[in-house]
């Protein structure tokens, strides 16, 4: 059985539709004082899949692990959590003296309350899998592919860009899935809000399509777009995971020259263009058997 809230219920409903089960949905009952009360379906099957995207996560938080309480104490054994988007992976070290370390203090929490947790590109830096920091099951998706088809369809004169070194493996896997030459910036940080990125000697293409996992200022997009610019490239689209994007975001994307900008859909946004269905329903049902 598929289990989801009210703003996670077009893709829970696709996913049970997709897998042959039934989807519930649960309630939140909001008290007075701030607290929040999970009612889920009283009719649970042993295994349970509650879905949904935490963007914005302090109050989800609490509704998730309130829920996977509610699946066991109604007859639930296993229960696993998809998030397509998952929170609190960057802070994986203490930065400056005070800081908690965030991954650990939240991967804690929900590897304890799930017994699998299924994910889509978490913004990882130096944890190399998710394993490493979540103490129950977890496996990141990789949106390499459906990107890769998009890029594909939609031309063929076409340089694939990633805006680091570190993004280099996943561009190469993107960029043999459209069958298309690729590049990766050196970029450097000059501060919360500056970077530079170059790029090396760049294959003839009059476009090119930088890669993301995720946008947040739209500030290394809009840097990557004005380089490629001045190194010849004459169209720029983006295609980026996570569509967090921060006021006045794509106003600073669009004013850099980005002619298309799209997002999968593990965040809602209007740039939603990539699906990612197909890679959750692969996944659940190759666990399934």
């Amino acid at each position: 059985m598929i289990h989801c809230f009210g703003d996670s219920a077009t893709l829970g409903r696709q996913l049970a539709r997709e897998l042959g089960v039934t989807a519930h949905l649960a309630k939140v009952h909001q008290f007075p004082d701030g607290e929040t009360l999970v009612r889920v379906s009283p009719n649970v099957h042993k295994q349970a899949i509650l879905i949904r995207s935490l963007h914005r996560p302090n109050s989800k938080l609490i509704e998730m692990i309130l829920a996977a309480d509610a699946l066991r104490r109604a007859g639930a054994q296993r229960v696993i959590l998809v998030a397509p988007y998952l929170p609190y992976m960057r802070q994986d070290a203490v930065f400056s003296p005070g800081e908690p370390i965030s991954q650990k203090v939240i991967a804690d929490c929900l590897g304890r309350s799930f017994d699998r947790i299924v994910t889509i590109e978490p913004h990882l830096h130096r944890t190399h899998q998710m394993g490493d920091v979540f103490p129950c099951s977890a496996d990141a998706l990789s949106a390499a592919s459906v990107i890769g088809r998009w890029i594909e369809r939609t031309g063929r004169n076409t340089l694939v860009v990633g805006p680091d070194e570190e993004s280099a493996p996943w561009i190469r896997r993107i960029a043999e899935e459209a069958r298309l030459p690729f590049v990766v910036g050196k970029k450097q940080r000059l501060g919360d809000r500056r970077v530079e990125i170059e790029f090396p000697e760049l294959p003839t293409r009059r476009r090119a399509v930088i890669v993301d996992d995720i946008a947040s200022s739209g500030g290394t997009l809009a840097v990557a777009a004005r380089t490629l610019f001045r190194k010849g490239i004459t169209t720029v689209d983006a295609a980026i995971v996570h569509a967090i994007f921060a006021p006045r975001a794509l106003g600073r994307i669009r004013s850099a020259g980005i002619r298309n900008l799209v997002s999968c859909d593990t965040i809602p946004h209007s740039t939603n263009v990539i699906r990612t269905l197909p890679l959750l329903t692969a996944a659940l049902k190759e666990w399934s058997q």
